[in-house]
């Protein structure tokens, strides 16, 4: 069992990106997943928070994750909101970053205690592929570089989930961040 979560902000597409992660995990890999999201104020700009759990057997839990293997961070604001994103995390615990600058990856692993830290501009590839700041599918692609996933199986997820005319595009912006994905 892979227990995960994601931190975002209100309009980056944090929830779409979870449910899009269970489809690829439950399509295209034969796993199981479950997708509970947390809206927190409903509106753009504030602080949502998705939980997935993944295993090879049917999950049945239905509930938050609350010590987290991997933890997703679609905003770098999070290192100085008063949101613990490090709360729960196992000694082996992997995060997944958006960001470009290795100095701002480093501060998290050390500020939450991260094992490693898996990092990518996913905004600016996302503005580069899909004329958008919008940064869900370019961090799946940070998310397949740790291996959880394939990112074949995440590309073929995007397409499904966003259809043909702006599947590709996303698709495109997955691969992009995957191969730009850096570790520390």
């Amino acid at each position: 069992m892979i227990k995960l979560k994601f931190f975002g902000l209100g309009g980056q597409g944090i929830v779409t990106a979870a449910k899009t992660l269970s489809e690829a995990v439950s399509i295209y890999e034969e796993e199981y997943a479950i997708t509970v999201p947390s809206y927190g104020h409903e509106r753009r700009g504030a602080p949502v928070n998705t939980s997935i759990i993944i295993d090879s057997k049917p999950v049945l839990l239905n509930c938050f994750v609350y010590e987290p293997d991997l933890v997703l961070v679609s905003d770098a604001s999070f290192l100085t909101r008063e949101i613990d994103i490090g709360a729960g995390i196992s000694p082996n615990a992997v995060l997944v970053l958006n960001t470009e600058e290795e100095t701002v990856a480093r501060q998290f692993k050390k500020t939450f205690g991260f094992r490693e830290v898996y990092y990518a501009d996913a905004t600016g590839i996302a503005v580069k592929n899909i004329k958008r700041g919008i940064p869900n599918s370019a961090m799946l692609g940070i998310l397949a570089k740790t291996g959880i996933v394939k990112i074949e199986s995440v590309t073929s997820a995007i397409k499904s989930a966003f259809g043909a005319k702006t599947g590709g595009t996303n698709a495109d912006a997955a691969k992009e961040a995957y191969d730009a994905a850096k570790k520390i």
